[in-house]
């Protein structure tokens, strides 16, 4: 999937929990300091936004017009 902010985008609108956590966590695995991925869900995941504060990930999250929660997540 191709997106304007990064080539690494988790699509995640349609995993049953935990897959949405368990993809994300994979990817940002395989990032580079400095380097951003993109998660898309249909609801807010503040659970997920602890652990990426814990872990000292910057994330912004944006509200698409689809319904679509779009957060850039930057390792």
């Amino acid at each position: 999937m191709s997106h304007p902010k990064t080539p690494h985008v988790v699509d995640a609108r349609y995993m049953e929990p935990p897959e949405p956590f368990v993809a994300t966590m994979e990817m940002l695995d395989t990032l580079q300091p400095g380097e951003s991925m993109v998660l898309q869900l249909y609801r807010e995941p503040h659970p997920l936004y602890k652990v990426l504060r814990e872990n000292g990930h910057r994330y912004a999250t944006e509200f698409l017009p689809d319904g679509t929660v779009e957060i850039l997540i930057t390792r």
